[in-house]
């Protein structure tokens, strides 16, 4: 009992000084300060609906009428049945947030160095300088949280693949079906997805090797091992899986039925997101030493200017005042790529770039195979357009890549790889076993190519790099040449401090490891050396961009948004309507959704034939559109900056019925005959649907009504009186895969109007219409989820049965 023990306590020492590391370097969250996160206040607008009506009724609502219209709430923070995976993932994040997901990246590493069988204390550098690597903490800083979850359970997943490849195949299947569970919990199909990349090159290493040591049955066996736990996992995360695949085929993540752009000529579809958008974000080539010196590009779009700017020199000249000054400052970037915007650079760390290179001549086998050829696809993926050829191959013939966009964060990938690398090399540098010689050799090459590439840059920076950005021409024609050649010069200073910075680094590294081999100082000595190192290399850069004044009082992110003088004069309007946000980009902004049950909205999956009618009518300028979509209020600015509520007289209401009826045999024909329609009165109707008309034309009545009685989130209900049977259209987007109707507590029919709207037949008479959204999806997706858990604890106890039946049977010495 006493050796086990021993054992353990170096590991618990370690998981406290992970929580004890994550709280200091997020300190502010212990005065009760919470890190503003411009994506998270996003988030919070969009959610609001769904959180106060779970606070108030004690139930879920898995529709929110307060954004783009009216959506399902699967990608807004959805609360399922039986989804007991998510209480582990709760359990693990009991740290205050954002130092919850730092010990996340530091412990899922931690467990992959375990099974790797590194020693703990180079696991636990391995762990800091996976942790903080700069853009996994500049998406903490920015509220890319579910990116930042997904990549914590990174790790995590290739310890069970690369455990069960090692033959433990009960260990290894919990442990992939555990940290499957959990990746997929994170809700970033992206990063899983990369990850999924990575997870096939280790695949076909192992394939290989296994082909050459004639190994090939017990391949198969751990791949059918691996298989069955990732059905474990999908099991359990059923209801999000299915919830989010239902939902994406209809968002702008699917295919659109339109093969027509908004000015008429033909679309390319490729059932993803089209080529430009895809490449927007693509990593240069030459960029992608920032992985080694930060300031290699400028640092991020807002860097600051540095100490004794030339630039700011020339502002001073200028006859300039201070407010205008700081105008020009912040519109001009340090930053001198291709890409539009960046927070930070994706640097990894010299330390840790030096060690992964050193590792490259000291490890043999499989993990190099797999770790450098999926450090490449990640590298060369990154570059997206500047690699026109491999990514058109990718888009076009490898499924589901034309899914995602911002090629730049398959980058994600090197950010783990590359400690793999250093720290699997630096065993293999301690291990006395190895001859002196290797080593020698690896340290000189190492040294050599990193040295000597920093040394390169740093002496030939003037004739290797112009330090000229493509929006340099903008600045030109407004401020002239000198002005910018200030600039220049001040990308230039950056680059020549960081540069040094790096090879200071180098050096410090080198000289520690070359005294090691002369046994001129102890390993632990090193290890310690090491550590300071790498955190004074990799927080000194990350605080440039996430620090102290990132924080702000836990009110603001509770309540990002104030109402203006035109939200409070909506609020006294305590009718169904909805609005529109026009004093920022309404499909951009969470803000409306905060208040109001908003057209707008902010979501990286928007509703595909809301985008559609944002993108042919409302982008144009063409406000029309928003009477069908029942937009009452219009929020605009006045001259001074504040908002004010200007009314639409003309929005349709809830519901109303219409006189005639216009076919249309296509979507392209839906969304175009849109254009000047007079909606109170005709009506668009797919081809699909007309058979669900008793004639084209509806006998007008006159005094024929139609009333919105009640109105929540997920239930709505009308009552009707005419003389003729009516055709109703709602204001309400069409959603079937969960919208049920009934008509007098009967199951009614509804289809589609108006390209995104809901229609009924409604019969002579007077009527009671309800609409309720009760999505088959969750019901069928939690009892998945709820077999799935029984099966996962039937397996261990299964597992831990027999484990003790077998050691038990053991004979005692």
């Amino acid at each position: 009992m006493s050796f086990n023990l021993k054992q353990i306590i170096p590991h618990l020492a370690v998981l406290v000084l992970f929580m004890v590391v994550s709280l200091a370097y997020f300190h502010p969250v212990l005065k009760g300060k919470a890190i503003f996160q411009s994506d998270i206040a996003q988030y919070t607008g969009m959610a609001k609906q769904q959180n106060d009506f779970r606070k108030e009724t004690g139930t879920e609502t898995y529709w929110t009428n307060s954004a783009f219209g009216g959506m399902p709430t699967y990608q807004l923070g959805a609360h399922y049945p039986n989804d007991y995976i998510k209480k582990l993932d709760q359990t693990l994040r009991f740290l205050p947030r954002p130092a919850d997901y730092l010990f996340l990246y530091f412990i899922g590493i931690y467990v992959l160095f375990m099974v790797l069988k590194i020693d703990y204390k180079l696991a636990l550098l391995g762990a800091l300088a996976f942790g903080f690597s700069t853009y996994l903490i500049i998406i903490l800083g920015v509220g890319h949280n579910a990116k930042a979850h997904a990549i914590a359970y990174m790790p995590l997943v290739l310890s069970g693949i690369i455990r069960t490849f090692q033959g433990k195949y009960f260990q290894g299947f919990l442990l992939t079906a555990v940290a499957m569970a959990l990746e997929l919990v994170a809700n970033h199909f992206q990063m899983t997805y990369y990850l999924f990349l990575l997870v096939v090159c280790v695949g076909i290493a192992y394939l290989i090797d296994a082909y050459r040591k004639n190994l090939i049955p017990d391949y198969f066996k751990a791949l059918g091992v691996m298989v069955l736990a990732v059905i474990l996992a999908m099991g359990l995360n059923a209801t999000n899986l299915m919830a989010t695949q239902e939902y994406g085929s209809t968002s702008t993540r699917g295919k659109s039925e339109l093969t027509i752009n908004t000015d008429g000529t033909p679309k390319v579809t490729s059932g993803g997101l089209d080529y430009d958008y895809i490449t927007q974000y693509s990593y240069g080539r030459i960029e992608s030493f920032n992985l080694f010196i930060p300031g290699f590009m400028g640092g991020g779009t807002s860097e600051n200017f540095p100490d004794e700017s030339k630039t700011i020199d020339e502002l001073l000249k200028m006859d300039v005042s201070s407010e205008e000054a700081n105008q020009i400052l912040s519109q001009i970037p340090m930053y001198w790529g291709d890409q539009p915007i960046v927070a930070a650079p994706a640097y990894i760390g010299a330390v840790m770039i030096f060690l992964a290179v050193l590792a490259l001549f000291l490890i043999r086998g499989r993990l190099k195979w797999w770790a450098v050829s999926g450090l490449l696809l990640s590298l060369f993926l990154s570059w997206g357009d500047n690699f026109e050829a491999l990514t058109r191959f990718f888009i076009n013939y490898v499924p589901l890549y034309n899914k995602f966009r911002a090629v730049s964060s398959i980058q994600v990938l090197i950010e783990l790889i590359v400690p793999i690398l250093a720290i699997v090399g630096l065993r293999q540098f301690f291990d006395r076993s190895q001859p002196i010689e290797a080593k020698k050799k690896a340290l000189q090459w190492a040294t050599g190519i990193v040295g000597g590439l920093g040394l390169l840059f740093l002496v030939g920076k003037s004739i290797l790099f112009s330090f000229a950005s493509p929006y340099d021409s903008a600045i030109i024609d407004g401020l002239g040449m000198q002005f910018i050649d200030a600039v220049r010069e001040d990308r230039q200073r950056l680059f020549t401090s960081d540069t040094m910075r790096s090879l200071i680094f180098v050096v410090l590294t080198t000289a520690a490891l070359w005294l090691l081999l002369k046994q001129k100082i102890k390993e632990h000595y090193v290890i310690a050396l090491l550590a300071l190192l790498i955190l004074v290399d990799l927080v000194g850069v990350d605080i440039r961009y996430v620090n102290e004044d990132d924080f702000v009082s836990a009110r603001i992110m509770e309540q990002p948004f104030q109402a203006g003088t035109g939200d409070d004069d909506i609020k006294k309007d305590d009718g169904y309507f909805r609005v529109y946000d026009a004093t920022t980009d309404a499909f951009n902004s969470g803000r409306a959704s905060y208040f109001h049950n908003a057209l707008g909205g902010y979501h990286a999956a928007k509703p595909g034939r809301i985008q559609d009618i944002y993108d042919f009518y409302l982008d144009k300028g063409d406000i029309g559109i928003l009477n069908m979509m029942n937009v009452k209020y219009i929020l605009i600015p006045d001259k001074e900056g504040n908002t004010f509520a200007q009314e639409n007289p003309y929005a349709n209401g809830p519901a109303w019925f219409v006189t005639s009826v216009r076919p249309a045999n296509n979507a392209n024909e839906e969304i175009l005959l849109l254009d000047s329609l007079n909606t109170k009165r005709t009506a668009i109707i797919h081809s699909a649907f007309l058979d669900k008309l008793p004639t084209k034309e509806i006998a007008r009545d006159s005094m024929a009504t139609i009333e919105l009685l009640s109105h929540a989130p997920n239930q709505l209900v009308y009552q009707t009186h005419s003389q003729t049977d009516q055709l109703a259209i709602f204001s309400e987007v069409y959603y079937p895969n969960g919208w049920k109707a009934k008509l007098d507590g009967q199951v009614a029919e509804y289809f589609r109007a108006n390209y995104v709207l809901r229609a009924m037949v409604v019969p002579a008479g007077e009527h009671t219409i309800e609409f309720t959204f009760e999505p088959e999806v969750i019901s069928e997706g939690s009892t998945y989820s709820l077999i799935s858990f029984i099966l996962l604890l039937l397996v261990l106890l299964g597992g831990l049965y027999f484990e003790y039946r077998k050691r038990s049977s053991q004979p005692i010495p």
